[in-house]
């Protein structure tokens, strides 16, 4: 297909960032010009460009390249449409009718979480997740969720050393990109996110992280409940529902 392409450069552009998109670490030119089979000055151009416009990063020190994050925003564009909504929103609406909380459908946007479906359980309050809304990534279950999946250089492009860490409210939170990466460590091992009162005051969350082929996060998906008479039981019972519905997902995209 490639060798009967019109735009041969927009042709083994796409093909590099395909290339990226499926590695789990960063590589090196040389590994990228032999698996596609360009010359390595046609490679070493791409990459500059792409470099330049955010969708590749460059390690120096490593002298190897990785999917940058103007692809993951990209992505999240993709996944604001109708396949990952339309998948999501009956799941969650399944989950919510299950669980009795409130649960939602998250996308990483850069440093956010978009929300994309959010349903109230009966006789639940609103809350600020609704669709559309756009919270800190470091503050939310979901955001969590996804960004415990990126590899060290990808949170490193999103979260510089200065980074500003926003809090909404009084709760304990993370406040810095070393408290973001014992939190996300936390997550990793947990295999889901917590997030207690840092969103709104009162409430608690949990989510999962949903997975592409390559195990890039696609979305996080979430549940959040009064903490005034909540329980161990009723946290554990969220958490195991939020693995399940992302798992789910997850097999469904794919």
């Amino acid at each position: 297909m490639s060798g009967r392409a019109k735009v041969p450069a927009a042709d083994a552009t796409l093909r590099l960032l395909t290339f990226l998109a499926a590695q789990r670490a960063p590589v090196a030119a040389a590994r990228i010009a032999e698996a596609l089979e360009l010359p390595r000055s046609s490679v070493y151009d791409l990459l500059a460009t792409l470099v330049a416009h955010g969708y590749a990063l460059h390690l120096p020190e490593e002298r190897r390249y990785a999917l940058g994050p103007a692809a993951y925003e990209l992505a999240a564009g993709y996944a604001r449409h109708d396949p990952l909504a339309r998948i999501g929103r009956r799941a969650i609406a399944r989950m919510v009718d299950a669980v009795g909380e409130s649960g939602h459908l998250a996308v990483l946007h850069g440093r956010d979480a978009l929300y994309l479906v959010e349903e109230r359980a009966r006789m639940r309050p609103s809350l600020v997740t609704d669709a559309g809304v756009r919270l800190p990534a470091h503050l939310t279950a979901s955001g969590r969720a996804m960004l415990a999946v990126l590899t060290p250089v990808q949170l490193r492009s999103l979260y510089p050393s200065r980074t500003p860490f926003e809090r909404r409210t009084e709760a304990p939170s993370v406040t810095s990109r070393a408290d973001l990466v014992a939190e996300l460590a936390r997550v990793r091992r947990e295999g889901v996110a917590w997030e207690d009162g840092e969103v709104t005051e009162g409430f608690a969350s949990v989510a999962a992280a949903v997975v592409d082929r390559a195990g890039w996060p696609v979305a996080g998906v979430a549940l959040t409940w009064p903490e005034v008479g909540s329980t161990p039981e009723l946290a554990e019972r969220c958490a195991r529902a939020v693995r399940e519905v992302a798992a789910e997902i997850t097999r469904a995209l794919r």
